[in-house]
């Protein structure tokens, strides 16, 4: 058996040998892609393959995970994502008005430079997206323990008074890593907004990524979604970041309390349905006693978002 899976792993062409690693990287958990990496390594036996797959794998993984990484003046940390892209290797971060240069592999910030005005919004578009980032990053350090957040300008950065359309995207990113434990998770969410001069108001999307991994003696994966929209006036910068992150505060506080109380439902519902009704061993599951094991409770303490 070991000779003929030796044999059809000979019959793949590279390509085939790097799109599937890459598949396995842009699949690892929260804070896993680097074990991955390891492991294809030394699967793939072959130092220029593992290469070419990782150069592809990582940028986009770091992208869709939203990973913060430190800043190299340690001023605070830039967040990689599709928002804050410049270019290939580097990411605004508009709190410093700085841009990072990133080694996606290695997952640390390299060196800084200032931004260009180009890179930056006009001193109109700034002072809504200032009062914004402020009430946000007051709203993220309350609610998610290690969390980052960052407000970016998508359109309509150059507009220097009142009567045209802007839009902001505020990106929140969180996660509670814990290896030694066999457990790691992750919180993401995107709010766009569109302010609409015309109507005064402000148009808000938001969309949510919960994922969880619990690897104790067993492999179980959450990767949950969620989306949402939400309305407000169009005031003041002040009273329109307050607003608008009242609503933020609400919509994910709820999404939240949901997933708690899926939590709890697990033991009478997703877990027991999983089981026989009568099991090889000819022994009913206690199921009236559930709580007595541990990898619910692990759930909920270890990956918990919130405090």
């Amino acid at each position: 058996m070991a000779d003929e899976d030796s044999s059809e792993a000979d019959q793949l062409s590279d390509k085939q040998k790097i799109e599937i690693a890459k598949w396995f990287l842009l699949n690892a958990p929260a804070g896993e892609i680097q074990y991955v990496s390891k492991d294809l390594r030394t699967i793939l036996k072959d130092d220029n393959l593992h290469k070419l797959g990782t150069l592809e794998a990582f940028p986009l993984y770091n992208k869709s995970h939203m990973i913060s990484l430190e800043l190299p003046d340690r001023t605070g940390d830039v967040i990689i994502s599709s928002f804050s892209e410049v270019s290939e290797n580097e990411y605004l971060d508009p709190k410093t008005a700085q841009v990072a240069i990133v080694d996606h592999v290695k997952q640390v910030c390299t060196d800084l430079r200032p931004a260009s005005n180009e890179e930056l919004p006009s001193p109109y578009i700034e002072e809504f997206r200032c009062a914004l980032d402020a009430e946000i990053t007051k709203y993220v350090n309350e609610a998610y323990p290690k969390g980052v957040c960052a407000v970016y300008c998508v359109k309509g950065k150059d507009v220097e008074e009142p009567g045209s359309d802007f839009e902001f995207a505020v990106v929140i990113s969180a996660a509670r890593l814990s290896p030694q434990n066999f457990c790691n998770g992750s919180w993401r969410s995107i709010w766009n907004m569109e302010f609409n001069d015309e109507d005064q108001m402000v148009e808000i999307k938001g969309r949510f990524q919960v994922g969880a991994h619990y690897f104790e003696e067993g492999n179980v994966q959450l990767d949950a979604n969620h989306k949402c929209r939400d309305s407000t006036l169009l005031q003041n910068p002040d009273d329109s970041a307050l607003a608008i992150t009242n609503i933020i505060r609400q919509q994910e506080t709820e999404y939240l309390a949901s997933l708690e109380g899926s939590y709890l439902k697990l033991p009478d519902t997703t877990f027991k349905d999983l089981r026989r009704k009568l099991p090889v061993t000819r022994t009913l599951f206690p199921w009236h006693s559930t709580m007595q094991f541990s990898l619910t409770r692990d759930i909920a303490k270890e990956l918990a978002i919130r405090k």
